[in-house]
């Protein structure tokens, strides 16, 4: 067995636009990767960058419902890195808004494991706070959230 999460938030704005906010790199860069931002578009078969050094597999892209990743989201306890599997669909709302509910599974039940489940959740949490307010109302966020990232970096963990 291993750990894993799931978040999920509604944003008021038809599917195709919400969407988009995750496969377009230019938008997700606005409200999410903005450090380094992101390689290229999301294409099933492929492996785009973000944050200048996180490769980012495609597993899956079912348009306008459903997003299935692979990435170095997991460290293990001597600190190399291992992958996991976020999943994120996209149901559209009868009020014209979208359901994104994002999953990721695949840490191992370790000290770092359960800290990467909780770190990751943050993550995911903060990212569809940010793409509502981007999708929504235009706004970023993430600008002077995080101090890593006045300096120029990706965001940390906090004590890393």
């Amino acid at each position: 067995m291993s750990l894993g999460i799931r978040v999920s938030g509604r944003i008021g704005r038809p599917v195709a636009e919400v969407f988009d906010a995750v496969v377009n790199p230019k938008k997700l860069s606005s409200y999410f990767t903005t450090i380094g931002g992101a390689s290229a578009p999301l294409v099933q078969g492929t492996t785009v960058t973000w944050w200048k050094d996180a490769p980012v597999e495609v597993v899956e892209l079912v348009p306008e419902s459903r997003i299935v990743l692979r990435w170095d989201g997991g460290t293990a306890e001597d600190k190399t890195r291992y992958k996991t599997l976020v999943e994120m669909n996209f149901k559209p709302l009868e009020d014209g808004g979208t359901l994104v509910t994002i999953a990721e599974n695949g840490w191992r039940e370790d000290e770092a494991g359960r800290r990467g489940t909780y770190l990751n959740c943050e993550g995911w949490t903060q990212m569809l706070c940010s793409m509502k307010a981007f999708v929504e109302y235009g706004i970023n966020l993430r600008e002077g959230m995080f101090l890593s990232e006045m300096k120029g970096e990706p965001a940390s963990a906090p004590d890393a």
